[in-house]
């Protein structure tokens, strides 16, 4: 990792693109250049914003999600707790 957030920065976009082109090539028998491509996203995230941290103080409003957060945030939503009603409410 570099303590420039600007390198991290580059790396982060080229791990973007590596995840958009093995998504849009993906071979459902063979998941392993995704999965390697979705590690590859989430590290050069993270290193970019350590590194943008280091140097700012600041950081990005980005959240990384691991695949069992999404599925807790499934059993959040109960729909007897939703009315078609309230839609038209006026606030």
């Amino acid at each position: 990792m570099s303590s420039d957030p600007r390198v991290e920065l580059q790396s982060l976009v080229s791990a973007l693109q590596e995840h958009m082109m093995a998504a849009l090539n993906k071979d459902d028998s063979d998941t392993t250049t995704l999965e390697s491509a979705e590690d590859a996203l989430v590290e050069a995230f993270e290193n970019y914003e350590d590194a943008l941290y280091n140097v700012t103080g600041e950081v990005t409003p980005l959240d990384i999600f691991e695949d069992d957060d999404i599925d807790d945030d499934d059993d959040d939503f109960d729909d007897d707790d939703y009315d078609e009603d309230d839609e038209d409410e006026d606030y």
